[in-house]
């Protein structure tokens, strides 16, 4: 992952001259902050002089300055004065923070956590080079690990079921899904990750529905279009640690602002209060306290079963009874443990996407380690411009081969491709 620009924080978050933030990313604690010409510096959390905690240092005329004994270090690392050291003193010069660099790009802030002198390129997702009235981007912090959520998105089937709403009689209700709760997998793999292609019967003799997710290495992963709007998804699920993940979620048309409807929907939630797939301005949590991505912890965590079963609900109207799109999901995937016993699990035919995605990425960590070479997908940027896709299709077409050029983003192209 460290081969890779990583997206770690809104852009919108980071104020200028603003208090500094905790950060974790990789295990590694960090602090992120604005300098007073707009550079960001994610830097050390500690002073280099007695490791007095950067977090209350005071943000300054372009650095942070140590509250303990002034010394104040620039958006590099750079120690550039010592409050307590004589004015003739050299030895500011060989005081340096372990710093990362930092990029602003499509409303994020990118770090290379690398060790190659000069980093790869930015990659050419389609979400961070639209416009921002066509994006939408969340973060919130998951209670487990980064592969555990990331294997929740690529799993097809369980969205008809968990995600389902049930009818009078308690049974789960009419939707393209839940036409056919036995879905047919195939599963391709790519040199920038793979795809998971689900097929159903529509109810029609001629014709099946295809649901494509898309992995895209090292933690990306991209679901199709929401049906009312047109609208792309997904995730990079960026590892704070073992034990927890920074969501990182977009939403984005290729061609569109996001309309007014759907923005309030996925900012505030929905009219009944309940969560979509983004973390809502209701659901943060309301004193976190001093921890890693603080603003973006959620009030839905295992430690309040993720707000509760509503059961009478769970009767009537939703399958799971949780209260939202993304906190059924958490649950799911990490209600249980940070780190799953996957000893314990019997996985079904409806797993080919999670056996092939784990695949993937062993071969890939076990390729790096011995090679030493860097994925395709930290040196060819245009690899990530890739799209998710749903389609109905004549029963004797190929899903791969009639959806490829929908699934090659082509940036500013219109979605050509019949949304179900």
């Amino acid at each position: 992952m460290r081969e890779h620009w990583i997206p770690f924080f809104l852009s919108e978050d980071v104020e200028l001259e603003g208090q500094p933030q905790r950060v974790r990313l990789l295990g590694e604690d960090l602090i992120v902050w604005r300098d007073t010409n707009g550079a960001v510096g994610l830097t050390a959390p500690g002073c280099a002089h007695r490791n007095a905690p950067l977090v209350f240092a005071r943000n300054e005329e372009c650095g942070l300055r140590c509250v303990y004994h002034g010394w104040k270090y620039d958006v590099t690392g750079q120690c550039v004065d010592m409050t307590t050291e004589p004015p003739e003193s050299r030895f500011k010069r060989h005081i340096k923070l372990t710093a990362y660099p930092v990029v602003d790009r499509g409303g994020a802030l990118w770090t290379y956590m690398g060790n190659r002198q000069t980093p790869p390129p930015l990659p050419d997702l389609e979400w961070n080079l639209v416009s921002a009235e066509q994006r939408h981007l969340s973060i919130r912090v998951q209670q487990c690990n980064w592969l555990q959520a990331l294997e929740g998105e690529i799993d097809s089937s369980h969205g008809s079921v968990l995600h389902g709403r049930v009818d009078k009689k308690g049974l789960l209700s009419n939707s393209a899904q839940a036409k056919d709760m036995t879905p047919k997998f195939e599963v391709l793999r790519h040199d920038f990750g793979m795809s998971v292609a689900a097929r159903r019967q529509t109810g029609e003799a001629d014709s099946f529905y295809w649901r494509i997710n898309r992995y895209l290495m090292p933690f990306y992963t991209f679901v199709p279009p929401l049906r009312e709007e047109g609208a792309f998804s997904g995730h990079a699920w960026v590892p704070i640690d073992d034990n927890n993940t920074a969501c990182f979620m977009f939403t984005y048309h290729p061609t569109e602002p996001l309309s007014e409807r759907l923005r309030q929907t996925i900012t505030h939630g929905t009219r009944s209060g309940r969560e979509g797939g983004h973390l809502s301005t209701q659901g943060h949590a309301e004193d976190p306290g001093p921890v890693p991505y603080a603003r973006y912890v959620s009030k839905y965590a295992r430690e309040n079963d993720f707000g509760g079963v509503d059961y009478p609900a769970q009767v009537s109207t939703y399958f799971s009874g949780l209260p939202g799109l993304w906190p059924q999901d958490a649950a799911c995937q990490s209600g249980l443990q940070p780190i799953v016993d996957r000893t314990r699990e019997h996985l079904s035919s409806c797993d080919a996407g999670i056996v092939l995605a784990r695949r993937v990425a062993i071969d890939a960590a076990t390729s790096h380690h011995e090679s030493g070479e860097a994925p395709i997908t930290a040196q060819d940027p245009k690899v990530s411009m890739i799209r998710a896709l749903a389609m109905k299709l004549k029963r004797e077409e190929a899903w791969y081969e009639a959806g490829k050029e929908h699934m090659e983003a082509v940036l500013g192209a219109e979605i050509a491709y019949e949304l179900v």
